[in-house]
């Protein structure tokens, strides 16, 4: 097992600022290759499907993302979720969005405990550097390109909460009782959202 590292809550500065490029430099050097490493423990043991650098108080441009086959066992179909493989995030700019928007319910390891109905571009291109500096380009859809719209927020210095709709906020055991299995239509019609 490897080192887990502290997850800061929403409050903290950290959250709240835009984090810095890195460059090839630091990208290759043997701490960053360790920090991944335990950014990649960290939100396993959470457990979560990402974790910003910003999440563990460092402003740099960092995000490591997994989605794993057993995280999207009992979950809507609508909510377009397949399983992605660990990967990492440097220096990640949204390159194209997709018009068409999907709200679902959205929590962060940031803000533990709570959830709120955010609505965000259905697919997106993101273009970034791999852990040894090699540029990338990612189409996603779905679930997918929710993650990485989320973490690249928290890159942003934005949580989620920024987006949310308001009256939908709720505590986990609130949503697991009484929101999780409405389709998202129904639940804007039971808030009284349009």
């Amino acid at each position: 097992m490897g080192m887990r590292l502290k997850i800061v809550q929403v409050g903290d500065p950290v959250l709240r600022q835009a984090a810095r490029e890195l460059s090839l430099e630091e990208i290759q050097h043997r701490e960053l290759q360790r920090l991944i490493e335990m950014m990649r423990d960290t939100m396993r043991d959470a457990p979560g499907v990402g974790l910003a650098a910003p999440q563990i108080g460092l402003p740099i441009q960092l995000a490591v993302i997994e989605d794993r086959p057993e995280y999207s066992r009992d979950v809507a179909p609508e909510r377009e979720r397949q399983p992605v493989a660990f990967h990492v995030l440097i220096n990640p700019r949204i390159v194209e969005r997709s018009e068409e928007q999907a709200e679902f319910y959205e929590g962060c390891l940031s803000l533990a405990g709570f959830s709120a109905l955010v609505k965000r571009p259905r697919a997106v291109t993101v273009e970034f550097l791999n852990e040894q500096g090699t540029p990338q380009r990612i189409q996603a859809h779905g679930w997918y390109a929710r993650i990485l719209q989320h973490e690249i927020d928290h890159l942003n210095g934005y949580v989620y909460i920024d987006r949310m709709e308001p009256r939908s906020f709720t505590n986990l055991e609130n949503l697991n009782r009484h929101w999780k299995d409405l389709a998202i239509a129904d639940v804007r019609a039971k808030l009284g959202l349009r």
